[in-house]
């Protein structure tokens, strides 16, 4: 009677050469790691995170800050610092998380250098008060004329109440609902005390909530 060995296929690749490998064809971590197999990043798998993630990039900052025309300035920044860094990754399944604390904090370095405020921002994720939760994002089906109206009625009073808030407010804000960050991660990038974020964050969704009460309670 024949015996069988299980095989897995990660076991079957790993005996691959990489050249035969398209980076097409291998997962997020697998690139991770590949660009930490060298004291360079491999080239081709870096190109591939930065074609799967560039998008990404774009729209932490687009969110940060709308307004800046040298966005894709910092868009390659981050890049560079990836690129500089990424063997510094522990955990290469983190990696978007990763990517995204990095351009966090290269927006934060370059906000501090400016010292102005930031603009009203763009926000697609949801926002949770103390006695609920609301959408910034209206359901994908097509509206009535009625229901386009008064969402973007809805929307020119969010970004007036947004714009409304002290750029603290408005940063920590996007850090928390949008980047879905700590408290904790938070404080370390505002360089704020821990009671102070999670008090800024309590204000500025208290305000929010105040100014849109009226479109929320219809």
């Amino acid at each position: 009677m024949d015996s069988y060995l299980p095989v897995s296929w990660s076991s079957v690749t790993a005996m691959i050469p990489q050249a035969l490998v398209s980076v097409k064809d291998l997962s997020n971590h697998d690139l991770v790691l590949r660009c930490q197999a060298d004291h360079r990043p491999d080239k081709a798998a870096f190109a591939e995170l930065l074609r799967r993630y560039q998008s990404h990039v774009e729209k932490v900052l687009y969110h940060l800050a709308p307004d800046w025309q040298d966005r894709a300035d910092l868009v390659q920044e981050v890049w560079i610092r990836v690129y500089r860094n990424i063997r510094r990754l522990n955990e290469p399944g983190k990696f978007q998380g990763w990517l995204s604390r990095i351009a966090t904090n290269l927006f934060y370095d370059e906000l501090r250098k400016r010292k102005r405020h930031a603009t009203p921002l763009s926000l697609d994720a949801p926002i949770t008060f103390s006695d609920g939760e609301m959408d910034w994002e209206i359901a994908a089906d097509t509206p009535e004329p009625d229901e386009e109206l008064s969402r973007q009625e809805f929307y020119g009073q969010l970004q007036a109440a947004i714009a409304d808030l002290p750029e603290v407010f408005r940063t920590t804000i996007v850090l928390r609902e949008i980047q879905g960050m700590s408290y904790e991660e938070i404080a370390e990038i505002t360089k704020a005390s821990l009671g102070t974020v999670k008090s800024r964050i309590a204000r500025a969704r208290q305000r929010l909530q105040l100014q849109l009460q009226p479109y929320l309670d219809e």
